[in-house]
């Protein structure tokens, strides 16, 4: 049986990169692979090893790619990182709040339509057969309404559905994609799995799935490897792995957390006001597409709302204006705090009372600071640490990111850490100064079943303090905590 990728007792020359064990893997021709495990397992690792990015000692990874006549690994393999989406590796000069200053874009900002084609054109020319493929994924994940948008516009599910259109358009033998279905909503996914079914059957191509969520993982799926403590297991059937997989929703928070949390001492200085966010008429258009037409919406102090809707309807747009990370709030009618907007109050002052994670904080996050800095960024409401904190501040930074699971990870730096570990580090940041508000935009995007559980456990825990209101953004609702009660779609 041909085999695509085999390594055997694979060890990488660089100390860092180095698994617990020597790596043996092996993916047969026929095989749909899912690799899985604990955040921080080493998935990602792996898949370096496999891709050659992380060169090894003895023997390097042997490739059969049959029957693609591509003579490079880097043709035949493409790889979908996480970060990739939220932007990719190359957009360095992105902030926080660029998708919604477009006053900065100049002419030379590619849009989405024209980095498309030039992906087309470069990995496999210009036929008629190309080109009616090339349509039908447009027409499956709807970009046709995308391709005269710019690229660092895209929100996080519609710059997945990019990443995922460019790389199909390069017809890989080898398809490796980290948490594919994070960032599309319900329909979505399930248009993306019927693709993923349909390009099996016609085409020479292997799928390698990267998953933290294992009940994402999808039927066609044909076998399961396990990472654990940086040890790669043995490779087992999709039948096997779920007889073997125990699914417990076991507590993830202590008794002594909850107490501790619950026990917290209140700031001076916090607003106690009946009303949190009042929208009226809201609208926002940009050019002539028009994002958010007429919202009105109430939040009364303690509530606890869910914000859902389709990818690109407008939820990150509608909590940008609650942030005051966008410009266009300031022409709304919209009081934060029973403060109209544009009174006289700073960005600032909105801020320290707002507690926040969401896509665009994490693609923003390209700085390799300490994890405990990080955290401590949110004590100053900045990207990137600018102010020393006190040791009385780090010792509250140290603390929240113990409960979140990251004891012995504060001197860590933020990129060498597992992308599931990085969104633990930017809750943990979200909920650093106790904030009045916390407005979690996909918050569990990436972390495995044990700390889904545990993020969602906190949650709970928090709304329980008086005087805190929660405004939470996901597509998946069996990810809710029980605390929300109140529904909002777009």
């Amino acid at each position: 049986m041909q085999a695509t990728i085999r390594v055997k007792h694979g060890v990488c020359r660089m100390e860092k990169w180095r698994m617990a064990q020597p790596v043996d893997f092996e993916a047969l021709a026929n095989e749909h692979i899912a690799i899985v495990g604990r955040n921080g397992s080493g998935k990602s690792m792996l898949v370096d090893i496999l891709t050659g990015r992380h060169p090894l000692l003895m023997e390097d990874p042997a490739y059969d790619f049959s029957p693609s006549k591509k003579p490079l690994v880097s043709d035949n393999i493409k790889y979908i990182t996480f970060r990739d989406c939220y932007g990719g590796d190359n957009d360095n000069t992105y902030y926080l709040q660029q998708r919604w200053n477009h006053h900065d874009i100049d002419e030379s900002t590619p849009t989405t339509g024209q980095l498309l084609e030039e992906a087309f054109l470069q990995t496999g020319g210009d036929t008629t057969e190309r080109r009616a493929f090339q349509q039908r994924i447009y027409n499956l994940f709807g970009l046709h309404t995308l391709l005269d948008k710019y690229i660092i516009l895209l929100s996080s599910g519609e710059l997945r559905k990019y990443q995922l259109t460019r790389a199909l358009l390069s017809e890989p033998r080898i398809l490796i994609m980290d948490n594919p279905f994070i960032g599309l909503d319900a329909e979505t996914r399930k248009q993306l799995t019927n693709l993923f079914q349909e390009l099996i059957a016609h085409l020479p191509i292997q799928l390698i799935l990267v998953l933290a969520k294992t009940d994402d993982l999808p039927d066609f799926i044909t076998h399961v490897v396990e990472t654990d403590q940086m040890v790669v297991g043995k490779k087992l059937t999709r039948t096997e792995y779920l007889n073997a997989k125990c699914q417990q929703n076991l507590p993830q928070l202590s008794t002594e957390k909850v107490k501790a949390i619950e026990n917290l001492p209140y700031k001076t200085g916090e607003y106690h006001t009946a009303e949190v966010v009042n929208m009226h008429d809201v609208s926002i258009k940009y050019g002539n597409r028009v994002i958010l037409d007429r919202i009105n919406w109430t939040i009364l102090n303690g509530e606890r709302w869910s914000l859902s809707g389709r990818n690109g309807s407008g939820k990150s747009t509608l909590l940008s204006l609650v942030c005051a990370d966008n410009p266009q709030g300031y022409a709304c009618d919209i009081s934060l705090f029973g403060i109209p907007r544009g009174s006289g109050e700073t960005i600032w002052d909105i801020k320290r009372h707002i507690g926040y994670v969401s896509p665009e904080m994490h693609r923003a996050y390209k700085k390799d600071l300490p994890a405990v800095r990080i955290v401590a960024s949110g004590l100053k409401d900045s990207i990137g640490l600018y102010v020393k904190p006190t040791e009385e501040e780090y010792a509250v930074c140290r603390w929240w990111m113990d409960i979140f699971g990251l004891i012995g990870l504060y001197e860590r730096t933020f990129l060498s850490l597992s992308s599931g570990e990085q969104r633990l580090v930017l809750l943990a940041r979200a909920f650093v100064k106790d904030p009045e508000l916390l407005i979690l935009d996909e918050p569990l995007h990436g972390l495995d079943d044990e700390n889904r559980q545990l993020v969602r456990e906190i949650i709970n825990t928090f709304a329980r303090r008086r005087n805190k209101t929660i405004i939470m953004v996901t597509h998946y609702q069996e990810e809710l905590p029980s605390c929300i009660d109140k529904h909002k779609r777009l």
